[in-house]
């Protein structure tokens, strides 16, 4: 291992560790600190991160020792599961040999009736514990069994006089560590890293070694040379401190965790400085550039940062371009998924979108719009780079197709109606219940999960995202989408971040749809597309305002899609796609072939959606409507129980006096060459689309 730099010379005007050093990171001094009021630190976070001293990149390791010398220690031993007990700085391995021995060796037996020096108040009868020469209530130790003796042996040899084997055992370290801490002769400070690795908690074993590391940290004295009152140091790193046992830390009050976050934006704002002459682009760059390029790496580490000045003479990408910068870094593709979809799909985009939802021409024409820009990647540069390639609310009265769109643009994008993500925010109620987007924190339950969002995303960036119903969520929740619209990024509770720039996001909400029934009950009809447009986008906006959310509000509006209602011309083929479902469900599963009397059955349910409290409720009305049919077809299928390929006509009769009937018939009900009287008048029964379950039963 090599040594680090020595220590620099203080600076003018310094006063110790707690003035603030523009060339150290900020946590080095709150780490001064708290070691100049007598605590022990557990260090936890950014542990692998590199660092500086002095100027110059270093890494965790050489910083913290760096920082411990210029406390004034004279050995610091760092220790970990890989390389035992080791000395990183130059000479601290003689000092520390030369303080073992100079201890004073383990008390012999004593003679009959004679107790050992230094302990003649110790009542008799009571054991004395050698490591810490406190009495117990205890008997004395038996001697080493045959299986324990050679440890108890190498234990024996580290304070016998004799210089000490390289201490590779955890118990074996913390007990030099705890000698050495508790003697008042000179500066020591050791550093136990990745314990948790060596003593994984839940096992009983490991209950012991972390017993013995709390009584190294509390047993440590102020060395007699001491300014002050900081003690020998024993500091714990560990990368998750939620891996440790909670009550090393929270049962003493001279413990005092300490988490190391990615630099800020001063750190950052220093290692682009060190890192200058590495981007592309850097001879010809000004120092606004890098102030942008500072903004825009927020939540990195210094190792990403240095991976980012590669990614720009690897990428070719000048630093003065830092939005594009950023994504090639992140995303780390060279091909755009989206410029990969196929041009005549997405050209003939409008026309399958249309197909599948009917009737809402406004919100096809916004999805195709996103979808092919997403295409072709042309924007006004790129300072969206970074957001989701598109970005809905879809709005309007139930049952018209928003949930449905969602899933006909990810059967287009993926050719699987379940290619898209959905999210229920019926489910996020609770303001808890953002955790489960991105994570709980550490120490929390689930924090092992990550966040359902985020992960869906680190696996799949090239996604459809849909939230159903976001008005249903938390507040609390919704804030969680301000950097996904902002930035488009979310990190999780783990400090992994996922990026949306490859996905597509929808919102769907039912706001104002409540309202609908009196808006209809005046207009009826005759109710135009731009008095609904208005209705809606004013409830959202009422909506975001009374939930304290407007600057949501703010980032959607521009993505605000307000579908229509359903028309006279959209129930009768809603209705007819429901008959041609049910007529091939009759053929797959009965053999049986279905024909429809459509003009009654246009007719019937027409009239029946008329009411403008049916009409609120959308498609999903006419599937209850259609229920009807449904029914008559099951009660005639397990009445007449018709042979393989015969068909069955269903047809409405004429009301008489009361409400029509759905009518299920072997014969033909209309008349020669596909026509039939209704209503005094003759109506051309038209050939149904193959497939359809009309007069040729959907064949």
């Amino acid at each position: 291992m090599s040594a680090p730099p020595g220590p620099p010379g203080p600076s003018s005007g310094e006063e110790g560790p707690t003035r603030a050093d523009p060339l150290m990171p900020v946590w080095t001094f709150s780490l001064g600190w708290e070691m100049a009021r007598g605590r022990q630190v557990l260090i936890d976070g950014q542990v692998r991160d590199r660092w500086w001293w002095s100027g110059q990149p270093v890494s965790f390791q050489a910083l913290l020792v760096n920082v411990l010398v210029r406390r004034g220690a004279t050995v610091v031993g760092w220790w970990d599961p890989v390389d035992g007990l080791e000395f990183p700085y130059p000479g601290h391995r003689e000092r520390f040999d030369q303080l073992v021995r100079e201890l004073p060796p383990r008390p012999g037996p004593a003679a009959p009736g004679e107790q050992p020096p230094g302990d003649r108040d110790r009542p008799p009868g009571r054991a004395l514990d050698t490591e810490t020469r406190r009495p117990t209530d205890q008997p004395a130790s038996p001697p080493p069994t045959r299986r324990g003796a050679a440890r108890e042996g190498a234990r024996a040899g580290l304070f016998d006089g004799r210089a000490p084997r390289r201490l590779m055992a955890f118990e074996d370290a913390v007990a030099a560590a705890r000698r050495l801490a508790a003697s008042p002769r000179a500066a020591v400070a050791f550093v136990f890293q990745d314990v948790d690795h060596a003593l994984p908690v839940g096992q009983p074993e490991s209950t012991a070694g972390y017993l013995l590391l709390r009584a190294a940290m509390t047993d440590a004295v102020v060395p007699h040379d001491a300014e002050g009152t900081a003690r020998n140091a024993v500091l714990t790193v560990v990368g998750d401190l939620a891996r440790l046992p909670e009550w090393l830390w929270r049962e003493d009050p001279r413990t005092v965790p300490l988490r190391l976050g990615p630099p800020d934006q001063r750190e950052r704002r220093l290692w682009l400085t060190l890192l200058r002459d590495g981007f592309r682009g850097a001879e010809s760059a000004g120092q606004e550039d890098f102030e942008r390029l500072v903004g825009a790496t927020d939540g990195l580490t210094a190792w990403e940062l240095d991976a980012l000045a590669k990614t720009s003479q690897v990428r070719k990408v000048p630093v003065g371009k830092h939005a594009e910068l950023m994504r090639k870094h992140r995303l780390n593709v060279s091909i755009d998924p989206w410029s990969q979809l196929d041009h005549a799909r997405i050209a003939a985009a409008a026309d399958e979108l249309s197909a599948d939802v009917i009737g809402q021409e406004r919100a096809v024409d916004a999805v195709v719009g996103a979808l092919q820009a997403a295409f072709v990647g042309v924007d006004f540069g790129d300072s969206g780079a970074a957001r989701p390639r598109g970005t809905f609310f879809f709005v309007g009265p139930t049952g018209v197709g928003k949930t449905e769109l969602a899933k006909s643009l990810a059967r287009l994008i993926f050719g699987d109606p379940g290619a898209y993500a959905r999210f229920d925010m019926s489910e996020y109620q609770q303001e808890h219940a953002a955790e489960r987007l991105a994570g709980a924190p550490p120490g929390f339950v689930g924090f092992e999960q990550g966040g359902e969002l985020t992960r869906r995303v680190q696996e799949r960036p090239f996604s459809v995202l849909l939230f159903d119903e976001i008005e249903k969520a938390h507040p609390a929740v919704l804030d969680k989408f301000l950097q996904i619209l902002e930035d488009g990024r979310l990190t999780d509770g783990q400090g992994r971040t996922a990026h949306f720039a490859q996905s597509l996001i929808i919102f769907t909400s039912n706001t104002g749809a409540d309202a609908l029934p009196e808006l209809l009950a005046e207009t009826g009809e005759d109710t135009t597309y731009a008095t609904l447009e208005t209705h809606f986008a004013r409830a959202v906006e009422e909506k975001f305002r009374a939930i304290g959310r407007p600057e949501i509000f703010g980032r959607l509006k521009p993505g605000v899609v307000v579908f229509d209602m359903l028309r006279r011309a959209h129930i009768v083929r809603i209705a007819d796609r429901l008959l041609g479902k049910l007529a091939e469900a009759t053929a797959e599963r009965r053999r049986v072939r279905l024909a429809y009397h459509r003009p009654l059955l246009h007719a019937w349910i027409v009239e029946r959606m008329t009411a403008p409290e049916r009409r609120a409720y959308g498609g999903r009305q006419i599937r209850n409507e259609l229920e009807a049919v449904r029914q008559a077809v099951v009660r005639s299928l397990m009445t007449r129980q018709p042979a393989v390929g015969e068909r069955l006509w269903v047809t409405v009769d004429e009301p008489t006096g009361g409400e029509p009937r759905i009518r299920v018939t072997t014969e033909d009900p209309t008349t020669a060459e596909g026509s039939t009287t209704v209503d005094g008048g003759t109506v051309s029964l038209a050939k149904p689309p193959a497939g359809d379950g009309g007069r040729d039963g959907g064949r």
